[in-house]
């Protein structure tokens, strides 16, 4: 039996080159070529997009809590894994805490992996973490197949992932940086963190200052000099670092860093008193610092865009009292990140290839996927059909996430995913997954 060509027709489609009409031909699950909008592709079953559509890269979520399996009342992957299916997410990576066990060593990544199996609509890989008293676990856990390590610099909000201190960071970037390995990083100083209490969002942002997140970034790229190791910085909220992290690079300290939507999107100014939809750590800043945020994407110095998907029970975000102190700091918005990075972004001049560029291309490269996020041969036949003028309302208890929460409802954004599309494959959520599980090397 010969092998089935697919050819994509579509008059918008976005490639690492810039936006173009293309037949994208794809055989066996993985793009063979992208040739003229009219090229003939003798016996291929043929798809042709809508004039409103374009055709991008499957995006890449370097940054998900699925929770699975020990809270999986609070996530798990089959409802993650379908929320970021119908976001036009194809490929996510899933944080190391938050489960029980964490994924600080072999055992606990085989648990989480034989929970994941059979229940993944998306290509799905695993961090591994770094906390106090495992530097020993971190060598079996690459060769394990981890994409790399994530650390707390401030207590992560559950026991049993431990922050690290400077003698321990130091000590965890030297056996990483010894066998090539990436740190990432959630820079916030601990002894910069205060504690909060009340429905007042000016005290919750005040008990996390800029200064706590700029003095954290200065740490650690200190360290990546003095030890070689590679370090991502986790979320940036505070605009004050991105001077910090350029000088770093321009002197050859091996740092990249990411942004998420709702510091892109959202502004301290707008959060109602008691409101705890919106705490996250760190928090969301000032709407002059908003636009700083944008401007690093725009030059370059902040890299990718991406989730950092934190979801709870709806119980855990404390509705009822409003006390940001009390209520767990998570958003979740896997499904919504491209509308709400798109809306956003038209809004200030930037283009669907900027997009793709921040959401799909980056974050593959940053986790080494070099079958990701491209669409151009060679690559997984991973695609994105998205309408990008076609407007909605976000609604919570449409989203696929399981529990029914967001600071983003009631908001009308710009950008309906039409369909999503695995391995040359449209996903369907009514049928059962079919998403592989990802290795470090492999992708």
């Amino acid at each position: 039996m010969s092998e089935r060509t697919l050819v994509i027709r579509a008059r918008r489609t976005v490639t690492p080159s810039g936006e173009r009409p293309a037949a994208v031909v794809v055989r066996g699950g993985a793009i063979a070529a992208v040739e003229a909008f009219d090229a003939v592709v003798p016996g291929a079953e043929e798809v042709h997009l809508a004039g409103d559509e374009v055709l991008l890269p499957g995006l890449v979520d370097s940054h998900v809590h699925v929770n699975d399996p020990g809270r999986t009342e609070w996530e798990g992957f089959r409802s993650a894994t379908r929320a970021a299916a119908a976001g036009g997410v194809t490929t996510l990576v899933d944080m190391p805490l938050n489960s029980i066990p964490p994924t600080v060593d072999v055992a606990a990544l085989e648990t989480k992996r034989k929970t994941a199996r059979d229940q993944i609509w998306t290509d799905t890989g695993f961090w591994g973490g770094a906390v106090p008293g495992n530097v020993p676990d971190l060598r079996p856990l690459h060769e394990a197949g981890v994409f790399g390590f994530k650390c707390f610099l401030s207590p992560s909000g559950v026991e049993e992932f431990g922050h690290l201190d400077r003698a321990q960071l130091d000590a965890a970037m030297r056996e990483i940086a010894s066998f090539g390995g990436l740190l990432i990083v959630h820079a916030e100083a601990h002894d910069a963190v205060g504690a909060a209490h009340g429905r007042d969002y000016r005290d919750f942002l005040a008990s996390r200052p800029r200064e706590a997140e700029n003095r954290a970034v200065r740490e650690v790229v200190e360290l990546s000099g003095a030890t070689g190791c590679r370090v991502h910085i986790l979320h940036v909220s505070s605009a004050e670092v991105v001077p910090i992290i350029a000088q770093a690079r321009a002197g050859g300290v091996p740092v990249t860093a990411e942004t998420c939507p709702h510091y892109l999107t959202l502004t301290a100014e707008d959060i109602p008193p008691g409101a705890t939809q919106f705490k996250c750590c760190p928090p969301i800043r000032e709407r002059d610092n908003r636009e700083e945020l944008w401007a690093a994407l725009r030059d370059g110095v902040i890299d990718l865009v991406v989730s950092d998907h934190s979801p709870s029970t709806v119980a855990l975000k404390r509705l009822d009292s409003g006390d940001f102190g009390e209520a767990w700091g998570g958003i979740s918005s896997l499904q919504l990140g491209l509308p709400l990075v798109w809306t956003h972004g038209r809004a200030r001049g930037f283009g669907l290839s900027d997009v793709v560029r921040w959401m799909a291309q980056a974050p593959a490269a940053q986790t080494g996927m070099r079958r990701k996020g491209r669409i151009e041969p060679g690559c997984d036949a991973d695609f994105c059909v998205l309408a990008p003028d076609e407007e909605f309302v976000v609604a919570a208890r449409s989203l696929h996430h399981r529990n029914p929460i967001t600071p983003y409802e009631g908001q009308r954004l710009r950008g309906v995913v039409r369909s999503t599309w695995l391995r040359g494959e449209r996903i369907d959520l009514g049928a059962p997954p079919r998403g592989r599980m990802l290795v470090r090397d492999e992708t």
